[in-house]
């Protein structure tokens, strides 16, 4: 499996804040952020848009690096990623995420 596959399935290499780490790109900092807080109904500021991925070593949103859930969890049980856990099919916490992300889903059965 990809390293940039997040825990949940999603490709980090797609995501705004990956893709405004990597290029260093303030505008798309600035896009995503706006984006992120009306999304999220939260304080999300062009600062707060810096991520190397979900699973690689080095900086993370505050969400990925501290609130999310689903991260937290593979963490917790020490799986590579979501697709390594038994409970996957039935999983309420990933569950959200892939009901909205087919993609997601065959990434971690790939």
């Amino acid at each position: 499996m990809k390293k940039m596959i997040a825990y949940c399935g999603l490709d980090c290499e797609k995501c705004d804040a990956y893709l405004a780490t990597l290029h260093d790109d303030q505008a798309l900092r600035e896009k995503t952020a706006k984006a992120w807080a009306e999304l999220n109904h939260a304080p999300i500021l062009p600062e707060h848009i810096n991520c190397q991925g979900c699973r690689a070593e080095g900086i993370k949103t505050v969400f990925c690096d501290s609130l999310c859930q689903i991260r937290r969890c593979a963490l917790k049980k020490g799986v590579e990623t979501c697709g390594d856990c038994g409970e996957l099919e039935k999983c309420r916490t990933v569950g959200m995420i892939l009901a909205d992300n087919p993609e997601a889903l065959k990434n971690l059965k790939g």
